[in-house]
């Protein structure tokens, strides 16, 4: 068998090489053959630290009847979803229609030897559960697909063509709606009644962390005083950092918790998780001045600067798996701890592991995943998490995955710049990471989404690489005053424009596959939406009101869809405030903004945008003029609330 997977860069595809599978890349020549041969397609879609993708292929693809049902009757094709995230876009949307719910990874599809979807699912154990078609095992489904293929059945073709339709359907909103700050009112009953008082989130199980809704009910008690957002936020914020989800030993977030209470995750940590909560955190610090936020968004920080980069690159993800078992790496015994302790001349070990929540019993699979009891940290913390440490230097580190993605470096280099407004060593980090990104991702007048460190990208940028990048190179100018990051965010957002808006419709891809992008706030906030905020901030820093227009138009065409669901879309919303309330700009010296970022970060109002000029003190203005100035930053607060 030739391994077509060898010469792929993608580690997702590269885990796959060595399965009795023969597998194909995206290619039109798996695509032509399997129209020449009048073969079934099966595009088995995933990433390298997807814990259910790692079960399907022990199952499944190195199951050797699966493989050569599958070998003798369909082609088979891999796809790295995060290199490839137009077409997983694409699939999910096919998952959708077929199954009327949202779909996951890995994610199966089944397509006609033309290309034509007409099944989907997630993962499909080998053998089957009950005699309905929901219910088939993967030996089963695909033996009753080979034949229906090889027989031409008709009403199976019917049915492909039937969807293949459905998915060229473009659907408009039915009409605008006027945009207003009572959005927030509907979108605080809604999170409400998502909301758990008990563990906070805004779920049930599994429990992800909503870094966008945070974000978003951080600004609305920011502008309204509101102590319901500002609880649920503190709450959730307290919650999830208690241990489990959040690695109190190295530091950095899971991907989620299987349980509501935030203890028990799936182990892989994603960069985009780990760069927008570390922002969130560091925000809620400014607000509220709690230092443990501060020390949460540095430990994250941290994480993946000590764990996850190099060159000043940042690698994607980390695996849930190691040594063959989840959470191997992450776990411990009671005896171990105890012992651990007791040589390194430790009292009360017993009250210590009570305060770890570590027993005899274990809180996962008979071990013990560290959990601060009551939030609170035992004495010498630091000293014990040293020694933790050292119990995991000697297992085996969790599979890593070296890939570089211009959108989720962005989104952390973004969160850098915020965090070193407080401590000035991220802040450079954050320079050096961007300056990074750029040499590695940006070439000859190309951006790119994604290569593997050290590599040539291949595949090129979407609307989610230029979205956030803009952000993260306008956050650059903010702290920095360096106007060549102003220059480089207006051509990467007039190239956005160019390729990918059309009258308050942004794609998420062009070419092979043109997907629109989503506005709500999913695995990560939603690309329209930070680009809406790019738009803004561009339109205010040039003076150049073509960039609000364009921002205008996307909130107007996605404002019915915001009016009546704002609590699928709380990054948009967000947005919407910032457009009805305007901004202020700061102008002040050079040397007063560098020695104040802190300070200024900190300012209540949220919307706020630094400009160097010649004040001595600091200049107070709006879009178009400016209101008042001090020399007394602590007096900042009041003008700009007596300037509305």
């Amino acid at each position: 068998m030739s391994n077509r997977l060898e010469k792929e860069d993608s580690p997702y595809l590269q885990q796959h090489k060595d399965n009795p599978v023969e597998w194909w890349p995206w290619c039109d020549e798996a695509f032509d053959k399997a129209k020449q041969e009048n073969k079934a397609i099966f595009i088995s879609i995933g990433y390298s630290s997807c814990h259910w993708c790692h079960v399907m292929e022990e199952k499944v693809f190195e199951n050797k009847e699966c493989a050569d049902i599958l070998n003798e009757s369909f082609i088979c094709i891999k796809v790295d979803r995060e290199e490839r995230p137009d077409i997983d876009k694409h699939y999910q949307e096919v998952h959708m229609l077929l199954n009327r719910r949202p779909g996951g990874w890995p994610t199966s599809i089944f397509c006609t030897p033309q290309n034509k979807p007409f099944f989907a699912g997630t993962y499909i154990p080998p053998e089957s559960r009950t005699g309905s078609v929901e219910g088939m095992g993967f030996i089963e489904l695909s033996k009753l697909i080979a034949s229906k293929i090889a027989q031409n059945d008709p009403q199976l073709f019917e049915n492909a063509e039937e969807i293949e339709k459905f998915l060229e359907h473009t659907e408009h909103p039915k009409e605008a709606t006027v945009l207003k700050e009572d959005f927030v009112k509907n979108f605080m009953l809604q999170i409400k009644n998502n909301y758990d008082t008990k563990h906070g989130g805004f779920s049930v199980a599994p429990k992800f962390p909503h870094a966008s809704t945070l974000n978003t009910l951080l600004v609305i008690d920011r502008l309204y005083d509101d102590k319901s957002a500002k609880a649920m936020c503190i709450d959730t914020l307290n919650a999830m950092r208690q241990g489990g989800m959040y690695d109190l030993v190295d530091g950095g977030f899971c991907r989620y918790s299987v349980d509501e209470r935030w203890l028990v995750p799936h182990f892989e940590k994603m960069l985009y998780d780990n760069a927008l909560l570390c922002d969130v955190y560091t925000k809620a610090y400014q607000t509220y001045k709690d230092e443990s936020f501060l020390q949460t968004a540095k430990e994250i920080a941290d994480f993946w600067h000590n764990f996850m980069s190099e060159d000043s690159l940042f690698y994607s993800a980390s695996d849930a798996d190691s040594e063959g078992e989840e959470g191997t790496y992450f776990v411990y015994t009671y005896e171990e701890l105890y012992t651990l302790l007791t040589q390194n001349g430790f009292e009360d070990i017993e009250l210590i592991l009570d305060e770890l929540s570590v027993t005899h019993h274990g809180n996962f699979e008979g071990k013990n995943i560290i959990r601060l009891k009551n939030n609170k940290k035992p004495e010498h913390f630091q000293s014990i998490q040293t020694l933790l440490q050292s119990l995991r230097e000697k297992r085996t580190y969790p599979f890593i995955d070296k890939k570089i993605q211009t959108s989720w470096s962005a989104m952390m280099i973004h969160a850098l710049f915020n965090l070193g407004a407080c401590e000035s060593k991220y802040k450079e980090r954050a320079i050096e990471s961007l300056d990074a990104l750029l040499n590695t991702m940006y070439r000859d007048d190309t951006l790119y989404h994604t290569t593997l460190i050290h590599k040539t990208p291949k595949v090129e940028a979407f609307l989610e690489d230029y979205a956030f990048l803009s952000q993260a190179l306008l956050s650059a100018y903010k702290h920095t005053q360096d106007e060549l990051y102003l220059i480089k965010a207006q051509r990467f957002i007039n190239k956005a424009l160019e390729k990918f808006y059309n009258k308050g419709v942004w794609n998420f891809s062009t070419g092979e596959f043109v997907t629109k992008a989503e506005i709500s706030d999913n695995t990560y906030s939603s690309s329209v939406s930070v680009m809406i905020d790019a738009l803004l901030s561009l339109g205010l820093l040039l003076e150049d009101e073509k960039y609000t227009h364009f921002a205008f138009k996307t909130l107007e065409y996605n404002s019915y869809e915001l009016a009546r669901r704002p609590v699928y879309y709380p990054c948009m919303l967000q947005q919407t405030l910032r457009y009805l309330k305007g901004d202020r700009v700061i102008k002040a010296s050079l040397e007063n903004i560098q020695t104040h970022l802190c300070e200024l970060a900190s300012l209540t109002y949220p919307f706020i945008h630094l400009k160097e000029n010649d004040e001595k003190g600091f200049l107070v203005c709006g879009e178009k003029s400016c209101f008042s100035n001090t020399d007394d930053i602590k007096k900042l607060n009041e003008l700009i609330y007596n300037s509305f």
